[in-house]
């Protein structure tokens, strides 16, 4: 289990890069592909962090990892500038595929419950 202050960590560079993400890239593969920061999980000595996001577009995901991973530079040097920490970590980008899997759930159910009646 994580401790208070890798969680504290965590959302403070969640938030961090939503806004970076959202008003300072312009990178047409992410911007243009409305992505969400969605969970940020640190290791303990701050060298990685693996960053959790969403797209709302099934067909632009490969894009904005992509786009994400370019811009990987930029955005830790930007987590460095607005958080004071020993260490910035490497931000290694990875889909959240938690809600495309909620929905897929929710119409199955609908379905079966249709199926029912």
């Amino acid at each position: 289990m994580a401790s208070q202050r890798i969680i504290k960590i965590n959302e403070e560079i969640r938030k961090e890069l939503s806004e970076i993400v959202r008003s300072e890239i312009k990178d047409p593969r992410v911007s243009g592909a409305m992505v969400s920061v969605m969970d940020v999980e640190t290791t303990n000595d701050l060298k990685f962090a693996k960053v959790f996001i969403s797209v709302l577009q099934e067909d632009k995901k490969e894009e904005a990892i992509a786009g994400l991973n370019a811009a990987g530079g930029f955005l830790r040097k930007e987590i460095a500038r607005r958080i004071n920490l020993r260490n910035t970590p490497q931000l290694i980008f990875k889909l959240d595929e938690t809600i495309a899997y909620g929905m897929k759930m929710s119409k199955m159910i609908d379905d079966a419950i249709k199926g029912h009646n």
